[in-house]
């Protein structure tokens, strides 16, 4: 449950700078470079990664945390 709730926050986190970034632009009226934007969505391809391998990686993190 907790990784796939990391991988939503990610996700979420990564919308955000996304529209934030879209509206600043708008409102400064400046066009929207590429970098920046490849750079914000950082966040949101491993939280879908996280997503797809959620029951993986929580055994993983289960198998560390047993020691």
């Amino acid at each position: 449950m907790l990784v796939r709730f990391v991988a939503v926050s990610l996700i979420g986190v990564s919308g955000v700078e996304i529209a934030l970034y879209w509206a600043i632009s708008r409102h400064n009226g400046t066009p929207m470079h590429i970098f920046p934007c490849v750079l914000k969505s950082i966040p949101f391809v491993i939280g879908v990664a996280m997503l797809v391998k959620a029951r993986t990686l929580a055994q993983w993190v289960a198998d560390k945390l047993d020691l």
